[in-house]
Parts: C-alpha cells; sequence; structure tokens
C-alpha cells in the first residue's frame, strides 16, 4: 500500500508542474542529455545549467536526471564506454575499463568511479564522454517531442477541468 501511496504521489506532484509545455519538455530533454552522459554527480549540475541557459524548466531539467539511477548505471556506463571507443577507433584499455565497470557493479561511490575514470587518462575518459554524448543526444531529442505532447496534454486537461467548474457555478 505505502508504495501505490509514493507513486500516486509522485503522479501528482507531475501533472501539477507548472509551466510552458515547450519549457517543461525542454527541461526534460536536458535532464535526460545529462542523465545518460557519465558524470553521475554533476549530472543534476549540468543540466539545470543547460536550462538556465536555453531557458527550460530547471525542475523538469532536474527529473530528467533520473534516467541514470542505481539500476541502470552499469548499462550506461557499459555502453557509453562501448560506443565512444567503437567511435573513436581505440583498442585496448581492456584493464582499466574492466576495473571501472567493477566498481560500478559494486555500487561504489559515484566520486570514486569518477577518480577512476580521471585515472584511466584522457583517450579512455573522452570514450565516455563521446558515448554518453551520442546515447543523450539520441534519447533527449526523442524525448522531447514525447513530452512537448505529454505537457500539452496535461494543459489541455486542466483548461478542460477548468472550464466545467466555470460552467457549474454559472448553473447553479
Amino acid at each position: 500500500m505505502k508504495l501505490n501511496r509514493q507513486i500516486r504521489y509522485y503522479y501528482l506532484r507531475f501533472i501539477r508542474l507548472r509551466g510552458n509545455p515547450h519549457e517543461l519538455a525542454l527541461g526534460m530533454m536536458f535532464g535526460i542529455l545529462a542523465g545518460m552522459m557519465p558524470i553521475m554527480p554533476f549530472q543534476t549540475a549540468l543540466s539545470v545549467g543547460l536550462a538556465l541557459l536555453f531557458k527550460g524548466s530547471k525542475i523538469t531539467a532536474a527529473l530528467g536526471t533520473w534516467i541514470s539511477n542505481p539500476l541502470n548505471w552499469y548499462f550506461l556506463y557499459y555502453f557509453s564506454y562501448k560506443l565512444g571507443a567503437f567511435l573513436l577507433g581505440l583498442q585496448g584499455h581492456q584493464a582499466m575499463f574492466s576495473s571501472i565497470m567493477t566498481a560500478v557493479r559494486a555500487g561504489e561511490d559515484a566520486m570514486v568511479i569518477v577518480e577512476k575514470m580521471v585515472s584511466a587518462g584522457g583517450v579512455m575518459l573522452t570514450a565516455f564522454f563521446v558515448g554518453g554524448l551520442v546515447m543523450g543526444a539520441a534519447a533527449s531529442v526523442p524525448s522531447y517531442f514525447i513530452f512537448l505532447f505529454i505537457f500539452n496534454r496535461i494543459q489541455l486537461w486542466r483548461k478542460s477541468r477548468k472550464g466545467r467548474g466555470n460552467c457549474r457555478s454559472l448553473d447553479q
């Protein structure tokens, strides 16, 4: 019962978000972009910074970073490196990559993982970022249009409810 209550609470908070649908969707897009990047402790800062720069919603930007969570960190890091290494034509680095992925799988603190990535060197770090950026762009651009549709529908739903409330008070 407690889980259902919590889900309902977050659902209600989501549909009560205020703002222009474009700004809300833009914030979500930046959050998803940053959430796909392998910069675990800095994702929210990046997404909110982008939202400030491009006039998106800071709240939905922070919400969008939740696309990365403890259930999928391993996969995001794994695929961001593999994609980045493929795009950059990198060979080797398997031992260091394995060490980083072991830390992610073990649930190490985010700063420990960042330290391991930085100590791996610029080439490997670049592979993580390039892969994360490509994955983030691939996920965030369509998410803008999906969330724009969702926020437009919520706005229409709110207007229809407001209209019905006014009609009832006029009839009485």
